[in-house]
């Protein structure tokens, strides 16, 4: 979509103001909720040295605190595009930038997750020796590595093929500035596309190794792996509802075309489907059911009692 017609749509949400209202209120309680529940679990994690050097449990921290910054940066946009406030391309391009690089920081961690725990259960006696905390760090600076090239090469070819009057212009907020063309928006899809492809491939693998490795084990081997293959579903999940929220725009588009009230109530279920809740499943996953984790969290919870 153009800028003008993307500036439209936006402001197509204001012709209810108190159904504005109500999913503006929905949105900031979910989202500040699941951001008090990620920073109670980022302070557990900081406040036990077992957790800090478990591999399990970094990766995990660092999926809790992307997922916060994320979170604060959708809020920011939220309320920015609620209050009809333009800001100039040149500065949205910064937040487009950031929420770019964060946005594709939760599928590559979810890979990472899924990668220890096919060592954890199908490698154990390696599992020490591989998943140490610097080669955990450095699998992060990688995913940050990864999820930065993308967005350099959009930000390359929006400051190459876009006049300088371009970047004055008012807009409100979204990653599609940066698509000035449309063999790049092809690109952005087919690119997509590719990654999760690559992804789904690599936690099949994991799933199907560690679901052999379930049905030869026996006693505590067995439960374990059961509760691995478990765990691989939820990231699988997971995984799907962190692409979709990449693919809904061009569903949404579609839809538009053909009924503006229908487009307002997919625009908001997808954004507390896709955008918020696949946000909230990290915690689900790793902090309520790992007991160890659990209970750490309710000791803090309950002030030290």
């Amino acid at each position: 979509m153009d800028q003008n017609s993307s500036s439209k749509d936006l402001v197509l949400l204001d012709s209810d103001h108190n159904l504005v209202m109500v999913r503006t209120v929905i949105g900031q309680m979910l989202m500040w909720f699941f951001i008090y529940v990620d920073m109670l679990m980022l302070f557990t994690f900081f406040s036990k040295q077992a957790f800090r050097s478990d591999a399990r449990y970094i990766l995990f921290a660092h999926t809790l605190l992307t997922d916060c910054l994320l979170l604060l940066l959708i809020d920011l946009v939220v309320l920015l595009t609620h209050f009809q406030v333009l800001v100039p391309v040149g500065r949205c391009i910064v937040l487009c930038i950031l929420m770019g690089i964060v946005v594709k920081n939760t599928p590559y961690t979810i890979t990472a997750m899924c990668l220890e725990r096919y060592v954890a259960i199908c490698m154990p006696l390696r599992h020490a020796s591989i998943s140490t905390t610097g080669r955990t760090m450095a699998a992060i600076a990688i995913i940050w590595a990864f999820s930065s090239i993308r967005v350099i090469m959009d930000l390359i070819i929006v400051t190459v093929t876009a006049p300088p009057e371009f970047f004055a212009v008012p807009t409100f907020c979204h990653y599609e500035i940066m698509l000035v063309t449309e063999w790049q928006r092809l690109m952005f899809v087919t690119l997509n596309q590719m990654d999760f492809g690559i992804i789904l491939i690599i936690i099949l693998f994991c799933y199907t190794k560690i679901m052999l490795a379930a049905q030869a084990a026996s006693g505590e081997n067995k439960e374990s792996a059961s509760k691995g293959r478990r765990t691989l579903l939820f990231h699988s999940l997971q995984l799907i509802l962190c692409m979709a929220d990449l693919w809904v725009p061009y569903l949404l588009s579609i839809v538009l075309q053909h009924s503006p009230h229908l487009f307002l109530h997919m625009r908001f279920f997808s954004f507390i489907a896709f955008t918020i809740v696949s946000r909230a499943l990290s915690p689900l996953i790793y902090g309520f059911r790992d007991k160890q984790f659990c209970l750490a969290l309710k000791y803090y919870m309950s002030c030290k009692v």
